[in-house]
């Protein structure tokens, strides 16, 4: 029989790996392709649950799917990292480094 690739697996992996990256740009662009790139895995482990012998590439989705739970577990923990920074230091401080050195400062009791 002539086993077939998942529609979105590579997709799925690809948006795992971005998830990763993504973690840096304050969170939000890892969290956003984790998400889609679970509904992606969704979608296309039922369709693999279906019939598991028409389709060969099932390890790439599963990989794709540890990713995207890697990269929004990142992307979570960058994103409640900001906002508690913005909330000590708010918006005009986040662009001064030394005004957050001295703050910081304070709250350590030096």
């Amino acid at each position: 029989m002539n086993q077939q690739k998942l529609p979105n697996a590579t997709a799925v992996l690809v948006l795992g790996i971005v998830s990763i990256i993504g973690c840096c740009c304050y969170g939000i662009v890892g969290l956003i392709t984790g998400i889609i790139g679970l509904s992606l895995y969704k979608k296309d482990n039922a369709l693999y649950q279906q019939n598991p012998d028409l389709y060969s590439d099932y390890s790439n989705l599963s990989t794709g799917r540890i990713l995207c739970i890697i990269g929004i577990i990142l992307s979570s923990l960058n994103l409640l990292a900001n906002i508690v920074m913005i909330a000590m230091f708010g918006w005009e401080g986040m662009s001064d480094p030394q005004m957050i050195q001295e703050r910081m400062r304070e709250i350590m009791g030096q």
